[in-house]
């Protein structure tokens, strides 16, 4: 499948899906995308970075389909490191993928992902997992983890998949297949 505008989902992967219609689910979707920085955030390499976090930020909860970030009371999402001093987190959960595949390779969130590697080194094995979660319910940041780790185990399934094999919500009617929407990050 060839990558859509940005590198993200082949626009004739849509074409099925009428994003003016709400969502009938009783499910949302999660994300967990991890990295591994270059640097300390108070460095000159991370300035840019840390300049440009609160208008993404910002952007990401202003964005339709938006519902939750995890962040501290103080609302900085940096701060959080389950995974280790050097790997930053980022985790959120959207009403739907298309909501969140638009806020990703659709806004002004893509400039700074085409820049990912000046912040963070490459990683061979996924760093971005998406599942289903009841609607309202709020992600822990070890069930992020376990789902990232099936990913890298099992490759995309129902439980741990990706924007190029993502799998309807449990209650969506069935189908053959995954939807493939495309993960092709311009930072890479």
């Amino acid at each position: 499948m060839s990558p859509g505008l940005h590198g993200g989902p082949d626009p004739a992967s849509l074409a099925a899906i009428d994003p003016r219609k709400p969502s009938m689910s009783a499910y949302e979707l999660a994300q967990l995308n991890v990295g591994v920085v270059n640097a300390p955030l108070d460095s000159p390499v991370m300035a840019d970075f840390v300049a440009n976090l609160d208008r993404i930020n910002a952007l990401a909860e202003g964005s339709p389909g938006f519902v939750w970030r995890l962040q501290t009371e103080e609302g900085d999402a940096t701060a959080l490191r389950p995974m280790g001093d050097d790997v930053l987190v980022n985790m959120s959960v959207w009403r739907d993928v298309e909501s969140l595949n638009k806020y990703v390779y659709g806004s002004a969130h893509v400039e700074i992902m085409r820049r990912r590697k000046e912040w963070f080194q490459r990683l061979k094995d996924a760093y971005v997992v998406l599942w289903w979660v009841p609607k309202g319910q709020r992600p822990t940041v070890q069930e992020a983890v376990a789902k990232l780790e099936l990913l890298r185990e099992a490759g995309p399934t129902e439980a741990a998949f990706t924007f190029r094999h993502a799998f309807p919500p449990p209650d969506a009617p069935r189908a053959d297949a995954a939807q493939e929407f495309g993960d092709e990050c311009p930072a890479t």
